[in-house]
């Protein structure tokens, strides 16, 4: 029978390629996901300026959060949840001195980086003793021996420069000119600059000639127990120089695991889909076969022999466009900042294996399932039914139906009721793709309902061509179900991800613009200001209020029961004599004037979970891993989804990276002009940027569009994968009627009526297709809408509608009317009788 299904191939080309580009493009999207997966899991950032130590040794950004209060001499490191800090995790310098005193190790050599401006252009700073470990080097000059000595590039020795950093502007003579572009401090100004007394970034490990690293390596895990370190070795090394990599890692399994999920849900549903049709359409085939002798086994293992020989080929070819897909959208996250340029793209066997085996496996269950039902029919009842294919429904189809509809039911309420802010969003695809595939399974009888439904208008405006189509739709409504289903799934899954990302966009300026008060926000070119600036602005003339604005992340570690995820609890830095004039967070208990000294205003959901109330303490740690006692002296409500922590902005500064204020929010008097004021104030506070609140809205309406493109470019690749389905199925549909065309081109019709014929049974599918697509989209849309703006109706522009059910209705035309103008190119008595 393998002889035959090879030799089959010749003669049903039309069939065969549609289910090649099917598990072709597949394959291709499935091992692209892949990748990025992988490419997250490793996390691989090759080092750069560390290439020359066999060892580092860094902070460690992830932390522990028992899931359940736990008194601390109970804690057993059990029952624990994990988090990710934001902020760059420091080590104590003493650690420099235990690790130079174990064996194998030649030097341990500290290294910190903070940023320098200069002139508009921003560098690295770093202290000059860790400059030998990328092999930096001097182009002319010397280094810095001393307090007010620097080298740097684009400048000769002697010259005097004005460098910028944490917001202070300060004089240096330069020393050297360095061939990178990196700015070289002594050791003691670097860690004065640095701002974090007796820490260091990174520990350089160098080991002495013959020395095993990974012995060593255990050697220093000993040594560093007990602190906020992790030792790394090869590519990981790159981590110690680019923290927000792994974060970004984190990211990329997250982003590849749900769209590399969804997409092999839509591969499975295209290809199941795309081979039912081919072997249907070969039914008087299969039925002659049977009927001349040819055993159910022998007919099973023939279809499966087909398939899989186009299933092999199609996964094997598909290994390289799958891998520069996979690259090309890595740069594109790359390249918009979602994860680290300095990340490697990895793409080993696993997502090769796994591409392969699942698209072959979707290809032996579709054609099993097909060619077990064409194997099981009597060969005299084959044949009547395949002239004119009429039962579909069997009790497993009606069962998996009615499963994918409660399952569908559920999510929807389980959006309404328990989901809050974007995160109802998380259950978006999984409820388009159970509505879609019990819609599909049910497909021959909507599309009688909708034949039924649309009768009459087609009647009355299509004429004789719209009556024939009619009949013929009433007689293949199997066939046109077959048509209808990739059209329901690229339009519903088109217009609900796409109004989802509209939806939240919308839904996060509102809140953002809710919450903003200010007229005028001041921001730094050169790394933010110092704290005492915001008493400065306060006191100009005209001002009403001013508040410092620092953002950050941090958890609460009395225990976590799930109220926060792995990214923290978002926290804000404000000024409590200002921030009531300039923000308009909502307080339901306490008020933004008693946010002082170590005090934090929580969400009222969070306190509530923690069974805290006003004048309780609580644990927080900062993103920068430091822990502080913290008194709660308000509760506030505001936005579900959108929840933030308030604390003193004094608080927070030494406890983030730059350690200055980066924005500071400024409300004025009523007829106040602050133009002058703050204009003056530009004089003497160099890098100092005004914007106004238009300004900052654009800006962070801007930052929500880099999240936003992410979505839609994968969207866009898996709804492409959709609509060449459609195209395909289409192509496929309408060119095996080329005898059906012959046959009524015989009787009398002209070429024009039946173009006109094929025409409305088009319009016909486009329309029932474009329906269910809708409904699909609104099982998502409704209850998101609801949970996010408290409004039915998703936010976006109608532009979206229109040209997904425009693109919809044009493909459907176009990939109908095309193949039906070839197909009556033919002679019809030849076209007849050809096989």
């Amino acid at each position: 029978m393998f002889r035959i299904a090879t030799r089959m191939l010749r003669f049903r080309k039309g069939g065969f390629t549609a289910s090649f580009i099917a598990l072709f493009f597949g394959a291709a999207i499935v091992l692209a996901c892949g990748g990025l997966m992988e490419t997250g899991i490793r996390s691989a950032v090759p080092p750069e300026r560390f290439a020359a130590a066999p060892i580092v040794i860094s902070g460690n950004q992830e932390i522990d959060l028992p899931e359940e209060p736990v008194a601390p001499d109970e804690d057993d490191g059990k029952n624990r949840d994990s988090g990710v800090l934001s902020e760059r995790v420091r080590l104590d310098a003493g650690l420099i001195t235990q690790i130079e005193k174990l064996q194998g190790v030649e030097r341990a050599l500290p290294d910190v980086t903070f940023d320098v401006h200069e002139n508009g252009r921003q560098l690295p700073g770093h202290g000059w003793s860790s400059a030998e470990l990328a092999g930096d080097s001097l182009v002319a000059g010397a280094a810095p021996t001393r307090a007010g000595q620097v080298a740097l590039p684009g400048h000769q020795p002697g010259e005097t420069v004005e460098l910028a950093v944490r917001g202070k502007v300060e004089r240096f003579t330069v020393t050297g000119t360095t061939a990178s572009p990196s700015v070289f401090f002594t050791d003691g100004e670097a860690n004065r600059l640095l701002g974090k007394a007796g820490a260091v970034d990174a520990i350089a490990v160098l080991t002495a000639p013959g020395t095993d690293v990974e012995a060593l390596r255990e050697r220093v895990d000993k040594a560093i127990s007990g602190s906020p370190a992790i030792s790394l070795t090869g590519d990981e090394r790159g981590l110690a120089e680019f923290f927000g990599a792994a974060e970004g890692g984190t990211g990329l399994i997250t982003l590849a695991g749900v769209f590399g999920g969804m997409a092999t849900t839509v591969a499975i549903f295209v290809v199941a889909s795309t081979l039912g049709l081919s072997v249907q359409q070969r039914g008087r085939e299969l039925a002659l076969l049977r009927a001349i002798g040819t055993t159910p086994g022998q007919l099973r293992r023939m279809v499966l022999g087909e398939t899989m020989v186009v299933g092999v080929l199609a996964t094997l070819l598909a290994y390289f466009p799958g891998q520069w897909l996979g690259e090309f959208l890595f740069d594109q996250l790359a390249g918009r900042g979602v994860v680290a340029e300095q990340m490697s793209y990895h793409q080993g066997w696993i997502p090769m294996v796994s591409a392969t085996g699942a698209a072959l496996l979707t290809a032996f269950g579709a054609a099993f399932v097909a060619g077990g039902r064409a194997a099981r029919a009597r060969p005299a009842e084959a044949l009547a039914e395949a002239a004119v294919q009429r039962r579909w429904l069997s009790a497993p189809r009606l069962i998996i139906a009615l499963l994918c509809l409660g399952g569908g039911t559920a999510l929807v309420i389980i959006t309404f009721t328990v989901m809050t802010g974007p995160v109802a969003a998380s259950t978006a695809g999984p409820t388009v793709m159970l509505w879609a595939i019990a819609l599909a399974l049910l497909g021959p009888g909507i599309a009688r309902l909708a034949i039924a439904t649309l009768r009459w208008p087609l009647r009355a405006v299509t004429g004789l061509s719209g009556r024939l189509a009619l009949l013929n739709a009433r007689n293949r409504r199997v066939g046109m179900a077959a048509a209808i289903t990739p059209i329901m799934l690229a339009s519903g899954m088109a217009l609900s991800m796409i109004y989802l990302q509209t939806t939240q966009g919308a839904a996060g300026e509102r809140a953002f613009s809710e919450n903003l008060r200010a007229d005028t926000v001041l921001a730094s070119s050169t790394g933010g200001f110092d704290p005492s600036l915001v008493g400065t602005v306060a006191e100009l003339p005209g001002v009403a209020g001013a508040s410092a604005l620092v953002t950050s992340s941090g958890f609460i570690t009395d225990y976590d029961d799930g109220w926060q995820d792995d990214q923290g609890l978002p926290l804000q830095g404000i000024t409590a004599e200002g921030a009531g004039r300039t923000t308009a967070t909502p307080f339901t208990a306490g008020s933004v004037e008693e946010l002082r000294g170590e005090t934090a205003a929580l969400p009222v959901s969070l306190a509530e979970s923690l069974g805290k109330g006003i004048g309780d303490t609580v644990t927080l740690r900062f993103g920068d891993g430091a822990q502080t006692d913290v008194r709660i002296a308000g509760l506030l409500g505001g936005r579900p989804g959108y929840e933030i922590a308030l604390v003193p902005a004094s608080l927070l500064v030494p406890h983030t990276d730059a350690g200055t204020v980066p924005q500071i929010l400024v409300k004025a008097e009523p007829g106040a002009d602050l133009g002058p004021a703050l204009a003056g104030l530009a004089e003497r506070v160099p890098g100092l940027v005004v914007a106004d609140r238009a300004t900052v809205t654009a800006a962070n309406a801007e930052q929500q569009d880099i999240g936003a493109w992410v979505n839609y470019l994968l969207v866009a690749m898996i709804v492409g994968y959709t609509v060449i389905s459609l195209v395909n199925t289409l192509v496929l549909a309408t060119a095996e009627r080329r005898r059906e065309f012959a046959l009524q081109r015989l009787v009398g019709s002209t070429r024009g009526q039946v173009l006109r014929m094929t025409a409305v049974e088009a319009v016909l599918v486009a329309v029932a297709g474009i329906v269910l697509g809708g409904f699909v989209s609104l099982t998502t849309l409704v209850p998101f809408s609801l949970v996010i703006s408290d409004t039915p109706m998703p936010a976006g522009p109608i532009g979206v509608l229109l040209a997904v059910v425009g693109g919809a209705a044009g493909l459907v035309l176009l990939a109908t009317l095309v193949p039906a103008w070839f197909a009556l190119r033919a002679r019809p008595v030849e076209a007849a009788v050809a096989p």
